[in-house]
């Protein structure tokens, strides 16, 4: 494929996903009557769902990345050159927005928002860290191990994540930029992003140099035995 047209499938592919993670927590919200915790049960399925499918579709043109941190280990790992991750990048973050927006329209609610949804405390930055860490461990490991079983592994694990993490786990700096344009449930207030995005930035690499020693080559290993 051409760097266009995975650029293409990451615009495409993140909208979706910010079109699904913020509309059916509006839906949720609006049917749920006020039950916070019916309104996560329906954020978190139709995430999960909908990210399955679009890793589904979108893996053999772009990699299915919709994140620049998966993005970024790419480039670490020499998967995918400088230049082309910050296209992804770039790709992504305007594929996140762009979701956002096309989620309020549906809806009927004003474009520009700005959520005040304050999430401050370090428990739900360590949230964060866990949630990306997780996401990045079930990418890594599964790519050498278990390539088919991807789509359902990082969707399963997005899934239980909004149920186990303090964060209800973005894992994902562009989904966090992009969620700070939504006063909707989805929403995250602007001042609470660098907490949230430092808490992901960490858990990626944390999670790489893991997997990096843990799949170390025999070779490697006996003459690194510490």
């Amino acid at each position: 494929m051409t760097l266009g047209r995975s650029a293409a499938a990451e615009v495409i592919g993140t909208a979706l996903l910010l079109a699904i993670v913020v509309g059916s927590g509006i839906m949720g919200e609006r049917l749920a009557q006020g039950n916070a915790a019916v309104t996560l049960l329906a954020n978190s399925i139709a995430t999960g769902a909908g990210l399955y499918v679009l890793i589904v579709i979108f893996e053999p043109v772009s990699g299915a990345h919709f994140n620049p941190v998966v993005s970024a280990v790419r480039a670490w790992e020499g998967q995918l050159k400088p230049r082309d991750c910050g296209v992804y990048v770039l790709a992504q973050v305007c594929g996140a927005f762009a979701g956002v927006t096309a989620a309020h329209a549906m809806f009927g609610l004003p474009i520009v928002q700005i959520s005040k949804h304050v999430r401050p405390t370090l428990g739900e930055g360590l949230g964060e860290v866990i949630a990306t860490f997780g996401l990045l461990l079930v990418i890594a490991l599964a790519s050498r191990f278990r390539v088919e079983a991807i789509p359902l592994a990082v969707s399963g694990f997005i899934t239980s994540a909004y149920w186990f993490t303090s964060s209800t786990s973005f894992a994902n700096p562009a989904v966090t930029f992009a969620r700070a344009m939504t006063d909707t449930f989805a929403g995250i207030s602007p001042s609470s992003v660098p907490l949230f995005v430092g808490g992901q930035l960490l858990g990626g690499a944390s999670a790489t140099l893991f997997v990096r020693w843990l799949i170390a080559a025999p070779s490697e290993t006996l003459s690194n035995p510490k």
